[in-house]
């Protein structure tokens, strides 16, 4: 990321929680108004994935895998502490908190408990760029760790899930599970090396940052957000009739955002780290990569069922949250809690 593509967070990502809210409704009213939309999307499909809902997913991924800097791994052992900390909260806490947030606020509700798992066990990539920027961090740490968290989840996140889910029992066909990491993780990754590599060798570094980047990541939040119309516009009758379904998943969310922040905050001074680390460790280490997240309740369950429903309310509450944690370390910061 280029220094000045990350100098401000535009007002449309600043309301993005607004904006999902805005599509939900649309989406509902969407399933009143049009009798046959799901039989007429569905028609569209390969196996369980949707064409049109595979291209919009393809596009939320791929500017995300743009943010993979191979060289910035090579800075690993520079200073190890603060990247074996995120990789810890990443792997082994967030995914156990947020499994035991759903067995206890949702037993009985199956597809809830695995958009909780498959939440809780996908790791930022994209995104935490902006917030560690907005907290005056230590960008080539963010830069780092989001490279890194580029290449983890490619390996750990079907066993986490699988590992999490068969800990709930909960049968999960890790096969399509693996097929959907690979397409909506392993393609925009290909994609993105290949097309980043031709395009700075063909337009130059300043061109691909300055100019390339904002238009796809423009694209992508176009994408998302037709993504939801058509999520909630497949189950707008689920929603009618069962409201307390968001309201009831967001209480988990929530209250596992806490204990994660809580312990990343903790940790991190425990660890005598300074401010401009410690904020990008409790930053990284505390976010969720809800686009894979989505991608992959839809290949498993179908576009209009509960667990996607589930999954996007890890969006809605995403930006809130880190925003939080952006203050809340400003004002931190202003009382000494971390060292200079």
């Amino acid at each position: 990321m280029s220094e000045e593509e990350g100098k401000t967070i535009s007002f449309f990502d600043k309301f993005l929680p607004l904006w999902v809210a805005l599509c939900i409704f649309i989406g509902i009213i969407f399933s009143l108004i049009i009798p046959g939309i799901s039989e007429a999307i569905n028609s569209f499909s390969i196996g369980q994935i949707s064409i049109p809902i595979g291209i919009c997913l393809f596009l939320m991924m791929y500017p995300a895998m743009l943010n993979l800097q191979v060289s910035e791994l090579k800075k690993l052992g520079k200073n190890p502490k603060p990247i074996i900390l995120t990789i810890v909260s990443n792997w082994l806490i967030a995914p156990f908190i947020g499994l035991l947030m759903a067995r206890i606020f949702l037993q009985g509700y199956e597809q809830l408990i695995v958009a909780i798992i498959l939440l809780s066990s996908s790791p930022c990539t994209a995104m935490v760029l902006v917030w560690g920027w907005m907290a005056k961090g230590n960008q080539e740490q963010n830069v780092m760790n989001t490279s890194l968290n580029t290449i983890t989840i490619i390996f750990g996140y079907v066993p986490m899930v699988t590992l999490l889910t068969g800990i709930q029992n909960i049968p999960i066909d890790w096969l399509l599970l693996l097929i959907s990491t690979l397409v909506f993780i392993g393609l925009p990754l290909l994609f993105g090396i290949i097309s980043k590599k031709l395009l700075i060798r063909s337009k130059g570094e300043d061109w691909f940052n300055e100019t390339y980047r904002p238009i796809v990541g423009k694209v992508s939040i176009i994408a998302l957000l037709t993504t939801l119309v058509v999520l909630f516009s497949l189950n707008g009758d689920v929603l009618i009739n069962n409201p307390d379904l968001l309201l009831l998943v967001s209480i988990p969310l929530l209250v596992g955002f806490g204990i994660v922040v809580g312990y990343n905050i903790l940790i991190t001074k425990l660890t005598k780290l300074k401010y401009r680390e410690a904020i990008i460790t409790t930053i990284i280490g505390s976010s969720s990569h809800f686009e894979i997240a989505i991608a992959t309740a839809i290949a498993i369950y179908g576009i209009g069922s509960v667990a996607a429903l589930g999954t996007t309310m890890g969006l809605f509450w995403e930006v809130p949250v880190m925003l939080s944690i952006v203050y809340l370390g400003r004002f931190l910061r202003k009382k000494g809690f971390w060292k200079s």
